[in-house]
């Protein structure tokens, strides 16, 4: 696995939100655990809805293509990537990542254990979809907020790396796409 810099997606996701509005208002961590739950929430969605990231065409329509510029890109995300599990997956993350730029938590020892799947595969292969994101949900609701947000990080990336999708790839994309939307992404918050 390469060398991920967690801080760095940190500050660069808490930068992206700040840009954006997210933190114009002071937010408690009730508030932003209460997103990233949502964006598994959403994920649940887009898995009972078979939607699945098409990569290979995303990479055919705009990496393979000239040139690389937002409109492109963003036309191809949109089209093959967003609303998608794997999408859905890389916002639970980059929520995360926001919540530890707000608070200046450090991350970096948060992947230490990644490929360390043998505690959690049984899990994975035993339970549905739907049982391990309510796993991650009450993993968040109930521990502390630090531990909590490196524990759905940690739990993310495991699921992942089992499933075969590379979710890093997915939270540059989505964090590109992100840089390139309106204002709070055209919400109230």
């Amino acid at each position: 696995m390469n060398n991920i810099n967690l801080n760095e997606l940190r500050n660069r996701a808490y930068k992206t939100a700040c840009e954006h509005g997210f933190h114009d208002k002071e937010l408690s961590n009730e508030h932003c655990l209460c997103l990233i739950i949502s964006e598994l929430m959403e994920a649940v969605e887009a898995d009972r809805k078979g939607k699945r990231a098409d990569r290979e065409s995303f990479k055919s329509s705009y990496e393979d293509e000239e040139p690389h510029d937002d409109v492109n890109f963003k036309y191809s995300f949109e089209k093959y990537i967003k609303g998608t599990v794997e999408e859905e997956l890389a916002d639970v993350v980059i929520r995360c990542l926001d919540l530890a730029g707000l608070r200046d938590w450090d991350l970096q020892d948060t992947l230490d254990n990644v490929d360390e799947l043998n505690n959690v595969s049984d899990f994975f292969q035993e339970h549905t979809f739907v049982e391990i994101a309510f796993e991650i949900c009450t993993g968040t609701i109930i521990s502390e907020s630090l531990r909590s947000v490196k524990g759905v990080i940690l739990d993310v990336w495991q699921y992942c790396l089992w499933k075969g999708i590379d979710i890093e790839w997915f939270i540059e994309q989505k964090m590109r796409y992100n840089e390139l939307r309106p204002m709070l992404n055209g919400k109230r918050y």
